[in-house]
């Protein structure tokens, strides 16, 4: 495929910092891969996508949240029927703008190809609510951080630790890893979600992880644990629970060998330093 240039100038109205498009997308594939001087954020709102990049073509389903960052060829194509992306151009001057001042978050950086990342369906709610909000303001630098801020703070507490250039499905399977649904079940409610083989699901987290399947979950269930710990006296049964351990023995385990010391002893220490700083 050849390619095109977008510029800021092409899609942003005058004035503005941000600017939102809804596009239903056909099946026809595109005639060019295209490029802009500006970041895109888009999402699967409905359907699915085939999304074309140098390299080859990923297969995008609802949810599917991805960043470019300017140079970065793509082109998105429909498959079947009410394929519905929603996609953001960002302003440069923003964008250097939020660089100097965000922490280091991979999936804002995307230096090195397209950044991925899932919503799932509450998650996917919260975003289509704040767009509807963008789409009816200034999008100004104001309206534009007040949409992208809470986006970018919610993918940091629940960053997957993936390089950019890993699966499309394992980036989203790692995503949803962190809605409760998933977790609590287990690795294997887990492997489930990804669609793949539970040897290909283990093979591609050694790979790109260095964990197994087990292991991360379970790394996702001891930091909700440790965040209830520190926020709540519920009994030690109802937080094993809550992220899926039945074994009040077994959470202990697990516990200690995340956070180096017993459950009891972090809830106590948290609470009393909030309570009572130390000298």
């Amino acid at each position: 495929m050849t390619q095109r240039t977008l510029t800021h100038h092409d899609v942003l109205p005058p004035g503005t910092s941000i600017h939102l498009t809804r596009a239903l997308l056909t099946p026809a594939r595109p005639k060019a891969l295209h490029t802009h001087d500006f970041t895109e954020l888009f999402w699967v709102q409905n359907g699915t996508l085939r999304h074309h990049l140098p390299s080859g073509v990923e297969t995008l389903t609802e949810g599917a949240l991805i960043l470019l960052r300017p140079g970065q060829p793509h082109a998105l194509q429909g498959r079947g029927d009410a394929a519905l992306a929603v996609s953001i151009a960002i302003h440069p001057d923003l964008v250097q703008s939020l660089d100097a001042r965000l922490p280091s978050l991979p999936f804002w950086l995307a230096e090195h190809g397209p950044a991925r990342t899932h919503r799932d369906s509450r998650q996917l709610v919260t975003l289509n609510h704040a767009a509807g909000l963008l789409e009816r303001g200034p999008c100004d630098s104001l309206a534009a951080e007040a949409f992208l801020l809470p986006l970018l703070a919610d993918l940091i507490q629940h960053e997957t630790g993936l390089p950019a250039d890993a699966p499309t499905w394992l980036h989203c399977a790692c995503a949803m890893a962190h809605d409760p649904a998933i977790y609590r079940g287990g690795a294997a409610t887990f492997v489930a979600a990804t669609g793949q083989s539970h040897p290909h699901v283990s093979r591609s987290m050694r790979r790109w992880l260095g964990q197994s399947p087990t292991q991360y979950v379970n790394r996702i269930r001891m930091t909700q644990a440790a965040r209830a710990l520190t926020s709540d006296s519920e009994p030690m049964a109802e937080v094993a629970a809550a992220v899926g351990i039945a074994n009040l023995s077994h959470f202990h385990k697990l516990f200690r060998s995340h956070h180096g010391v017993t459950p009891l002893h972090y809830r106590q220490q948290f609470q009393r330093d909030v309570v009572q700083p130390s000298a």
